[in-house]
């Protein structure tokens, strides 16, 4: 087993990180966001289905691709961050599992039956965010996750055709500390959590 992890380390993924709302014009490279697909595609999934797929949007004519889709209180953010990271979903995830998942006939356990296709691409792709941002911080970027936007719209402008499905966006770049909100409360142990 490894040792934990740091103090120092811990704050830069949880307790001192915090949501961007506003950017530096610092650019975010190409290398910066292989690294950061490389660490996420590395976090576990069920049957290592890894259903996320992954659009990096830089350019002012992404940006406007992407536009109508987003809500008013996302608009400026998005549009002024060096990346906005649009995390989808494959239908048709399965497909790779001969590769992902050689040990067993895997495939079949989703082909018959669509919900729980959808259901697993959705709940995984899910956990892959929740990677991408962790590792995003652990490269030293500042996220803004979003799930207001119109996914319909986003499916139509980006994925027409290729059974991908949008599931969030996440705005990375480097944060400019004067968007910082003031930290929101949490819920305490007793509130949210159990021991059976």
């Amino acid at each position: 087993m490894a040792d934990p992890i740091d103090s120092a380390a811990l704050d830069t993924l949880f307790n001192t990180a915090r949501t961007q709302n506003k950017w530096t014009d610092r650019t975010v490279s190409d290398e910066t966001l292989r690294q950061l697909y490389d660490l996420v595609k590395m976090g576990p999934t069920s049957a290592n289905c890894q259903p996320a797929r992954f659009v990096f949007i830089r350019t002012q004519e992404g940006k406007e691709k992407l536009r109508p889709a987003l809500s008013a209180g996302n608009l400026d953010k998005t549009m002024t961050a060096p990346v906005t990271a649009i995390i989808a979903w494959d239908e048709k995830f399965y497909d790779k599992l001969p590769v992902l998942f050689p040990h067993a006939d895997a495939k079949s356990w989703f082909t018959g039956s669509a919900a729980f296709a959808e259901a697993t691409a959705f709940r995984n792709s899910s956990l892959q965010a929740g990677y991408f941002i962790l590792a995003a911080r652990a490269l030293g970027l500042d996220t803004g996750a979003m799930s207001g936007f119109d996914a319909n719209k986003v499916n139509d402008a980006f994925f027409a055709g290729t059974g991908w499905k949008a599931n969030l966006l996440v705005n990375l770049g480097y944060g400019d500390p004067a968007g910082v909100q003031g930290r929101l409360p949490r819920l305490s142990f007793d509130e949210a959590a159990d021991l059976a």
